[in-house]
């Protein structure tokens, strides 16, 4: 089976690496920067490689494409008259109901788009930022829609499992854009609103610790990525950051009041979800 990766960069430069390595597919590597696939082609990343997607599209049996959300639905329409007949599309945005109603009416007769999400990002650009063990151990989410056939969906998942995520699981579209934005779309706006605190200063780190470090790690961030991410889920994450807009009210009043019992019950009630967690 031959297997195209749109786009060399962090995520599918490491999904070419594992799957160099652990699988039979015969890769292939699509890229905008000459500079990228030649470095891949020296590194043994990808079986071949090229900036001309047109020149190999047509021998794809499957088209990961690893771009930005707003990139998925031209891309496709761009290249529609090279695609193999019945090819199997994924995608690794995290994102799903607005890219699916962008992407469906677009998709060319007898093909099928198995939405997928792998739940390993990384704040690093372009293909210095991939490795080959970066899915190890990793969760990846599937989105079936109902014109999805069995056994493309199985595909995909058979990639990720040869590409080390051990956890793999369907959900619904909607069920996805609402967890996404609390687990990772949350966390993204809290480090980058505690970075951006009128607080910080130059003596900021003179007082930091790990947690500080920790909590801002992500604040490194790809900002049109995210821009795009933050946009196509507005209203799963406005609902998310009312909601935690609630427990931090409810965390002042304790404050306010000098209420220690309500203050202990509150702190109580996450430390032992958190242990519940993990």
């Amino acid at each position: 089976m031959t297997l195209a990766i749109v786009g060399l960069g962090a995520i599918g430069g490491s999904f070419a690496m594992s799957l160099m390595k652990n699988s039979s597919e015969h890769i292939i590597g699509i890229d905008i920067d000459e500079r990228t696939i030649e470095y891949a082609r020296k590194e043994q990343i990808i079986h071949e490689g090229t900036t001309r997607a047109e020149d190999v599209l047509g021998q794809a049996d499957i088209i990961m494409l690893t771009l930005y959300p707003s990139q998925v639905a031209p891309y496709i329409e761009k290249y529609k008259s090279y695609f193999k007949k019945g090819v199997v599309f994924t995608d690794v945005t995290g994102i799903k109901t607005s890219i699916i109603k962008e992407v469906t009416p677009v998709l060319p007769d007898q093909s099928d788009f198995v939405f997928a999400h792998p739940m390993r990002g990384s704040e690093k650009k372009g293909i210095s930022g991939a490795s080959i063990d970066k899915f190890e151990g990793a969760n990846a989410l599937i989105t079936p829609i109902p014109s999805n056939r069995t056994e493309n969906i199985e595909k995909v998942e058979d990639l990720y499992r040869k590409a080390g995520f051990t956890t793999i699981t369907r959900v619904t579209p909607e069920k996805h854009d609402e967890q996404i934005a609390y687990v990772s779309q949350l966390m993204h706006a809290l480090s980058v609103s505690v970075v951006n605190s009128e607080q910080a200063s130059d003596d900021t780190l003179l007082f930091a610790g790990n947690s500080f470090k920790e909590l801002t790690r992500i604040a490194d961030i790809n900002v049109d990525l995210w821009s795009e991410l933050f946009l196509h889920n507005k209203d799963a994450l406005l609902e998310t950051i009312q909601s935690f807009e609630n427990e931090l009210d409810e965390f002042k009043s304790a404050l306010k009041e000098s209420d220690e019992d309500k203050l202990k019950a509150f702190l109580s009630r996450a430390r032992n979800q958190r242990r519940e967690w993990f």
